[in-house]
């Protein structure tokens, strides 16, 4: 079970083409994880087969004990006699997963987990990675793994299966600065710093930042901290207060970072201090003023600082794409922004102005003009060397090849962005967005799963922006629902709704409709997915998006109800 499914029956190994009948497996591996082997019957009809009648459930879970049984060799290897589906009743059954955990809680309360930690063979059926009576085992077991290794101070193990795991940096932090090594704990946190993200809101806690001081206290005598440790130090600060509520210390805390930033050519933080002080004004409402005013200041600096700096603000400047105010709005904003860039002959930030005007044009479904400025910002974006605006760029113009039924340039494009995506800064912003469009390119049907499916390995382990992952989990939602994984589709839609509630009204409102239409669809429940695609359609006209709207309306009149187009 860990690493992957495989049964021996007296010690010998029932070969993979046996288990050639999903569900004779399937039933297999739920009873061998069951308490005592032994489940209900009705329990065991609802995890494998929920949209069925109690009838026709039944009728497929005495087709699966056959199966299991032929595979198993024996009549007697799953009794149904009862209301209760044993698993070898009269035989000894030895799991490798409940023998992991057995050993791995005994260890930890012994305090003696180094070599249980060894015997985790892989995560449990990682073959059934969509099946949701397999999660909970699964994430419990890993769970349990990395308390082993975190009991035996392994850190180094903890990092390489979550990289942002801030007790495993703080463990190699607090060991190198009792070593007396202040350059390992000053590596060590900014390590740790890049894997929370200050883009992200996310930063170390009170605990880490007073480590990191000790080490540059440590060294003051003779080595006094340089300008990046110092303004690395603020912004930590500046998130700490961030989240706290602190609101007020953490607008003076960035600022006196990006001050500290831009007096020593740091473009990175000076960017990273942007981002803060961007959150900060949105949630206050205020984020166009204030990106307005960083803008003006930023495109008359050095361009490697103004890059960073407008590359801190394409997320926000995203975001309010999709706000109750639609898209419209931020025309004549680009536009003054544009004027601006002009002044100062800056490269990206007419890059940005021609960005934002061309996916307002994408929106208002004014294809032609949208891809021309679309390529014009790519082409700005790539003269002046900025990665994350030109992959924005390129996503962009897909989209807009896709609206022109241009399915297999836009994928073309795509393949070529992921890469881009993958190695610049905002990564954590880029990359699942591509994988969105690309689960949209796909179409539907089987490929259309596929690509979920390499979408979700590359994520795994990755930083990801949540609003960013917005559009992900939309188009796998829909994707799912579209072939009949509807236990899957309604994962993916519950995270999206959760993250929609950031916006109140707005296109990500609308394309959770949308995603729900094809649930209930799926679900046979014509009446309310013909409803819920009109919503979506109504929502989607509200913040002046046609495409959207006219293909949630031409999916509520393909539903049929009763035999009829409605």
């Amino acid at each position: 079970m860990l690493g992957g499914f495989a049964v021996r029956v007296d010690g010998r190994p029932v070969p993979d083409h046996q288990w050639r009948h999903t569900r004779a497996a399937e039933l297999v591996k739920m009873l061998a994880l069951a308490d005592r082997r032994r489940m209900n019957r009705e329990q065991v009809i609802d995890q494998l087969w929920p949209d069925l009648d109690p009838a026709a459930g039944a009728a497929n879970l005495r087709k699966a004990i056959h199966f299991a049984r032929r595979a198993l060799g024996s009549p007697d290897a799953i009794d149904s006699r009862s209301e209760m589906i044993a698993l070898f009743p009269n035989g000894t059954v030895m799991v490798d997963a409940e023998v992991f955990e057995t050993g791995a809680r005994r260890a930890l309360a012994a305090r003696a987990g180094y070599g249980v930690a060894d015997s985790y063979a892989g995560d449990l059926l990682p073959e059934d990675r969509y099946a949701s009576w397999a999660e909970e085992p699964r994430d419990r077991l890993r769970t349990l793994r990395l308390e082993l290794l975190k009991s035996a101070g392994l850190w180094h193990r903890v990092l390489a299966i979550d990289p942002a795991d801030e007790q495993a940096h703080r463990g190699l932090m607090q060991s190198a600065l009792e070593a007396g090594d202040r350059a390992a704990v000053v590596r060590q946190f900014e390590l740790l710093r890049r894997h929370l993200r200050a883009d992200l809101g996310v930063g170390p806690d009170r605990t880490s930042i007073g480590l990191y001081e000790k080490a540059l206290a440590m060294g003051a005598a003779t080595t006094a901290p340089t300008a990046r440790e110092l303004t690395q130090s603020l912004l930590a600060r500046a998130l700490v207060q961030l989240n706290s509520g602190d609101h007020g210390e953490c607008e003076r805390t960035a600022r006196r970072a990006r001050s500290l930033a831009i007096e020593s050519g740091l473009g990175r933080e000076m960017g990273e201090a942007s981002a803060v002080l961007g959150i900060l004004a949105n949630m206050r409402g205020g984020w166009p003023e204030l990106f307005r005013a960083e803008f003006a200041d930023s495109v008359r600096r050095d361009p490697e600082l103004a890059g960073h700096v407008l590359d801190a603000h394409l997320c926000l400047a995203e975001f309010s794409l999709y706000s109750a105010a639609g898209h419209e709005w931020i025309g004549d904003y680009a536009e003054s922004l544009r004027s601006t860039a002009q002044t100062a002959d800056s490269i990206q930030g007419r890059a940005m102005a021609e960005l934002l005007l061309g996916e307002s044009a994408l929106f208002s479904a004014r294809l032609g003009e949208a891809r021309s400025r679309l390529a014009a910002a790519a082409a700005l974006y790539e003269h002046g060397g900025t990665i994350a605006g030109l992959v924005l760029s390129r996503l962009r113009l897909a989209e807009a090849m896709l609206a022109s039924g241009e399915r297999s340039a836009a994928v073309g494009e795509l393949k070529g962005v992921l890469p881009l995506a993958e190695k610049g800064w905002l990564e954590p912003h880029l990359v699942v967005r591509t994988y969105a469009i690309l689960v949209e390119a796909a179409g539907a049907g089987p490929s259309a799963v596929r690509q979920v499916e390499r979408a979700d390995r590359a994520l795994v382990g990755r930083n990801v922006c949540p609003p960013c992952s917005l559009g992900y989990l939309v188009a796998a939602a829909k994707t799912f629902a579209d072939t009949g994984h509807r236990d899957q589709a309604r994962r993916r839609l519950t995270d999206a709704e959760r993250l929609a509630g950031m916006w109140p009204g707005g296109a990500w409102q609308a394309a959770v409709w949308e995603a729900r239409g094809a649930l209930r669809r799926a679900a046979g429940d014509l009446e309310r997915a013909h409803s819920f695609y009109l919503e979506a359609a109504d929502r989607f006209d509200e913040v002046g998006r046609p495409l959207d709207r006219d293909r949630c309306r031409s999916q509520a009149a393909s539903v049929t109800i009763a035999g009829r187009p409605r």
